[in-house]
């Protein structure tokens, strides 16, 4: 920028966030799994609620990492960055009022319609994400940018969970879907309105020739993890549909081993074929950071599947919770779990410099294993809101700890191309834990599936054994390729 900070800009440049965060934590916990199962019926609802966010995310991460390449190079008179977030708002805007009128359709067209609005969604949002990025690094000088980063967390957490709750939550709850994607296009028309007041000028000279390589390699790794998904997802249908012959118990038994083995071997071989396909052989000469990608996404699988499969929990374990009656009590963990988060996140830094990064990691599983413990052995909601809180404090030492392991384990030279690998455990997450879940709870129960995600936060863990931390100012080297 060519004028000093203002105190405005601290809102401008990060009110964005809170129309996005809001819109992740309605349509994913709330909506569609509503519409979902409105359309399909009881019998299917997991399981097609996989298929949704399977094919949703991985346009997420292609779309992402496209639209940044692009915003990085845009030469519009308006901006790098704000073309790209109006345009992405706009569609959004447009695809939230299509998904209400198409709400009071019914059966497999109903579904298929939400499916292509949904993926969408996700393709628009992640147009103006990726340009979103970018603004902090753009305009906002160095010694400013931790305060600025402050403030966008509280855009990006406490605030947008508290107006679900409060708000889209209850609306969702007395059945007025319509309304709640109304207010939130309102919603996003003024996050996207106040954005626009962001001090961004066109870029000055040439841009670099669009380099496609990195986007082909994020295409083929993303295929490739999808292809293991779709197999694995496929086995585990098989197996589940075998274990139904067996009597009760030793049938939840053998389905919860069945999916909590699946959703290991995708996680582990899944992430193992993409780095070699990202990366190539250079992936074995640093096999720690293969680990840390399992390490992550594995804990993630837990985390963010918990939170898309709370309201059908919520449904099974309450009688009194049906249909849209369980929007309210999901919008409250979810708020529970996101306050967690921020509140653990603040002082896990300090933490984890204090008492070693692998350390804090641990105890962020065992912390929100306990709280899935506590989602699977609840009999009212207390406990549930307690194990929610759990699982939010352990995701705030993880995400700290964890990336804070991870930017010592690359090589500095290659930072950004290593660190980038970690989208594949972020979209990742969701696309294999609900494609292999879901039929788990269709066919026995979802309190069964939270017991499956809530083994993979332990088995986070294991894979954290295989982690080498680097000492103290030790440089990760790894050999370049001719």
């Amino acid at each position: 920028m060519n004028r000093p900070i203002r105190w405005s800009d601290y809102i401008t440049f990060n009110a964005f966030w809170f129309a996005l965060t809001a819109r992740s934590q309605v349509l994913t916990p709330l909506i569609i799994p509503l519409l979902v199962q409105e359309f399909v019926g009881e019998e299917f609802k997991g399981a097609y609620l996989g298929v949704i966010r399977l094919w949703a995310l991985m346009a997420a991460i292609l779309m992402q990492a496209l639209m940044g390449m692009l915003s990085d190079r845009s030469s519009s008179r308006w901006g790098r960055r704000r073309p790209f977030i109006f345009a992405g708002a706009i569609g959004e805007m447009i695809i939230y009022m299509l998904i209400g009128l198409g709400a009071g359709l019914s059966g497999m067209i109903g579904f298929w319609i939400l499916f292509v609005l949904y993926t969408l969604s996700m393709a628009s949002a992640n147009t103006a994400h990726a340009a979103a990025q970018g603004i902090i690094p753009d305009l906002v000088p160095e010694e400013k940018r931790g305060l600025f980063s402050g403030v966008k967390s509280l855009f990006e957490l406490p605030l947008p969970l508290i107006f679900v709750t409060f708000v889209v939550g209850k609306m969702i709850a007395t059945g007025n879907m319509r309304g709640s994607l109304l207010t939130l296009g309102a919603l996003m028309l003024m996050m996207t309105a106040i954005t626009m007041f962001i001090p961004e000028k066109s870029l000055v000279g040439k841009p670099a020739p669009l380099d496609w390589q990195p986007l082909w390699r994020v295409f083929l790794m993303t295929a490739v993890f999808t292809v293991m998904i779709l197999g694995v997802g496929q086995l585990v249908r098989w197996g589940v549909d075998w274990a139904v012959g067996f009597p009760a118990r030793q049938a939840n038994w053998i389905a919860g081993w069945i999916g909590l083995v699946g959703i290991v071997v995708t996680v582990g071989l899944g992430v193992w074929l993409s780095i070699r396909v990202s990366i190539g052989e250079r992936a074995g000469e640093n096999p720690s950071f293969t680990w840390w990608v399992i390490n992550r996404l594995a804990f993630l699988v837990g985390s963010t599947n918990i939170a898309g499969f709370v309201i059908f929990y919520l449904q099974e374990k309450f009688t009194a919770l049906a249909g849209e009656k369980a929007a309210g009590p999901a919008a409250q963990i979810v708020m529970f779990v996101g306050v967690f988060v921020l509140v653990t996140a603040l002082p896990s830094g300090w933490l984890a410099d204090r008492f070693g990064r692998k350390s804090l990691l641990v105890v962020s599983a065992l912390m929100a294993a306990s709280g899935a413990f506590f989602l699977v052995t609840a009999g009212s909601l207390t406990p549930i809101y307690i194990g929610g809180c759990l699982i939010g404090g352990g995701a705030g030492l993880f995400y700290t700890a964890n990336w804070a392991l991870g930017t010592l384990l690359v090589p500095k030279d290659e930072a950004g191309r290593f660190l980038g690998l970690s989208n594949l455990a972020g979209a990742g997450a969701g696309a294999v834990g609900a494609y292999i879940g879901g039929p788990i709870g269709d066919r026995f129960s979802y309190t069964l599936l939270m017991a499956v995600y809530g083994m993979l936060f332990l088995f986070s863990l294991l894979a954290l054994v295989r982690i080498r931390e680097p000492r103290a100012g030790a440089e990760v080297v790894l050999p370049l390729t001719g």
